[in-house]
């Protein structure tokens, strides 16, 4: 139904219908926005109408009546209007750093994901679109089919689509090793303290952790690239405790008809949400936005409200659950 939009100081976020298999998003870009509100724990209000904006992007977010799309713009426009700042802590060569980085996982990265997800996999994850009625498999393959058309013709615009599908993964475990080599063994990419960054790599990333199961990016981030899977696995707790699953569900494989009660609906839309209680990270743009802003009765405690340190005990738990037929 058509809703009334009245964005009067809240943030309206635009994005795609949440999947079947319990991942907020199958777009990188609407993972990383929701996840970056989270992070600063900005209230905000969910439309899954699937209109894109004026731009034909998504996500778009509106504000008192402005509307902004592009991630990028996005975050610029609530730093100026809210002043908050998740990169308020860095220094600018890593600020420098921050931004190259972002540039190779979304002008780079994204690429090879989106064709292992739409192009190689495609059947897969078209059991994870949400459409219900008589015609919701014709919709499924069409949908899923045009949008891999889309995927190949504009890989092949930007460049990378003209390599074989094995240089297009030589590429892929190049640009996953070289977060991993960044990464180490901190908490967050740059250091103990979440960035933008954070929310950035975690939207990609997450795809290959939970909508490609069994293919080589999965396989890469939970094996040898391990200290990705334990990132992904933080970020998750941390902001996303409605989307925890055990992890057998990890490899749910979309079939509604099939699957038990144990298996992960869609995400319950939490609506405005707000996590106040549950942060407890000490940094000001976090504080800024406990001072506005009034939490969710439905969100105030995570799953995993404490901090999981390099190192610690629920790290070692995380490696475990991750890769339970391993020895750490």
């Amino acid at each position: 139904k058509e809703q009334e939009l009245d964005s009067k100081d809240a943030i309206i976020l635009h994005q795609f219908s949440r999947p079947k298999n319990g991942i907020p998003s199958l777009s990188p870009f609407c993972l990383k926005i929701e996840t970056y509100l989270r992070m600063l724990d900005l209230p905000y209000q969910n439309y899954f109408d699937g209109k894109l904006s004026p731009q034909g992007k998504m996500p778009w977010i509106e504000y008192n009546h402005e509307q902004v799309s592009g991630s990028e713009f996005i975050v610029d426009f609530l730093e100026e209007k809210l002043g908050v700042n998740l990169n308020r802590n860095l220094t600018p060569q890593e600020i420098a750093v921050s931004r190259a980085v972002t540039k190779m996982v979304e002008e780079h990265l994204y690429w090879t994901i989106a064709y292992c997800q739409w192009v190689d996999n495609v059947e897969e994850t078209q059991k994870l679109l949400a459409m219900n009625g008589p015609l919701s498999d014709t919709l499924k393959w069409l949908l899923s089919h045009l949008n891999g058309s889309m995927v190949r013709r504009e890989m092949y615009g930007h460049g990378i689509g003209r390599f074989s599908k094995e240089e297009v993964y030589t590429l892929m475990e190049k640009d996953l090793r070289t977060l991993a080599t960044l990464l180490g063994d901190k908490k967050y990419f740059m250091g103990s303290k979440m960035s933008t960054l954070d929310a950035t790599v975690f939207g990609h990333l997450a795809q290959a952790m939970w909508t490609l199961p069994g293919t080589r990016p999965e396989q890469l981030i939970r094996g040898e690239l391990i200290n990705l899977a334990m990132f992904c696995e933080r970020m998750r707790r941390k902001f996303w405790p409605e989307w925890f699953v055990e992890v057998e569900d990890l490899y749910y494989d979309g079939d509604s008809e099939s699957s038990t009660s144990s298996t992960p609906a869609c995400l319950l839309d939490f609506g405005l949400f707000s996590r106040t209680d549950t942060l407890d990270d000490s940094d000001s743009s976090s504080q800024s936005a406990r001072q506005t802003h009034t939490p969710s009765p439905v969100s105030d405690h995570s799953l995993f409200d404490s901090d999981m340190g390099t190192g610690s005990e629920n790290d070692i738990q995380l490696k475990e659950e991750i890769m339970p037929d391993l020895e750490v």
